[in-house]
């Protein structure tokens, strides 16, 4: 494990900004550290870097414990944060030499590493250039060509891309993916989902001081239940009757919640377009056809009398447009004539 956090908690004053944070981050992986503004990115990131104490826990880097002065351990890492620190007095090509050279003490090893930073970053022609003579997205990559400079086994940026152009955003992420395939592990903090989507292995969302989900982006998406529950009350179900229910179209969960009770999710906005197809796709009662439609699919499977439809969150659409659609318990008949 390259990066080991657990249980770390970090104070300041009354605020508790890391609340038993835990971070795992395999060698080879672009992990995300997903959350909005103030959820502790970038204390968790200051954390790791021993640049903060903080009160509880343990960190361990490349595995050994992380403290200020371990500069052995250090010496791998390149840091880029979010707020641009180069010199304004030094050309391109010397804030990059200035910065490796925190890190490579050979003349002849430095300038070859920083002409190979300024060619990865694409600076070639703005080298001799002064920073306040460079666009956004150009001082952007002068920040981390100086924090790449010296070939880190393990790079660390902190929300790169804030305030840059579409342009200038893909060619960042391009090159994060370059030193990636080239064998540098990347953690990467952000509020952007669609960054963190398109970039990461595996992403870590927080909010809060704390770890709420984990996980790639396909397993968190699959965390995710976009449907509503259809309660389906019975005196008996066998697991053949689950099973059955299971391999309806859209059922997305099946599962006994009592001996009596089962709840059934289905995926909505798929059964609504199939549905659309008979009643129009701008009927309002598209959603309300699909869970009876469902019902009574579930009714037929399993031989009950009665059935619960709980229309727990209407969607916009249709909050705009139909009254209200209370809980109600529905016939086989009543259920019958609701459905297409």
């Amino acid at each position: 494990m390259l990066i080991n956090v657990e249980n770390l908690v970090k104070r300041y004053g009354n605020l508790l900004a890391l609340d038993h944070f835990d971070l795992q981050v395999k060698e080879g992986e672009i992990v995300g550290l997903l959350g909005p503004n103030g959820s502790g990115k970038t204390t968790s990131i200051n954390c790791i870097l021993a640049l903060l104490k903080y009160d509880k826990g343990t960190v361990e880097v490349f595995g050994m414990p992380m403290t200020p002065d371990a500069y052995d351990i250090k010496r791998n890492i390149g840091i880029v944060m979010q707020n641009v620190a180069v010199f304004n007095e030094l050309r391109v090509d010397e804030n990059i030499d200035y910065f490796c050279g925190l890190y490579v003490q050979d003349p002849g090893t430095r300038r070859r590493l920083v002409q190979e930073a300024i060619d990865f970053v694409g600076l070639g022609e703005f080298r001799k250039s002064y920073p306040k003579k460079l666009s956004g997205g150009l001082l952007r990559r002068l920040n981390i060509a100086c924090g790449i400079a010296h070939k880190p086994k393990l790079l660390i940026l902190d929300e790169p891309t804030v305030g840059v152009d579409p342009q200038s955003r893909n060619n960042i992420l391009e090159g994060i993916r370059e030193l990636n395939r080239g064998g540098t592990t990347v953690v990467y903090t952000s509020h952007y989902m669609e960054e963190v989507e398109q970039l990461c292995t595996y992403v870590v969302i927080m909010d809060k001081g704390r770890t709420l989900a984990t996980g790639t982006t396909e397993e968190l998406k699959a965390m995710i239940n976009d449907g509503e529950t259809i309660s389906v009350e019975m005196y008996m179900l066998d697991s053949d009757d689950l099973a059955r229910i299971r391999q309806l179209p859209h059922v997305t969960q099946a599962q006994l919640v009592t001996a009596a009770m089962a709840d059934l999710a289905i995926d909505t906005p798929v059964a609504m377009r199939s549905f659309g197809r008979t009643h129009g796709s701008h009927e309002p009662y598209s959603y309300y056809y699909a869970y009876c439609a469902y019902a009574l699919l579930a009714m037929i499977i399993t031989g009950v009398s009665s059935i619960m439809i709980a229309f727990n969150e209407p969607d916009l659409y249709m909050r705009n447009l139909c009254a209200p659609l209370p809980k109600r318990t529905m016939s086989l008949q009543q259920v019958t004539e609701c459905s297409p």
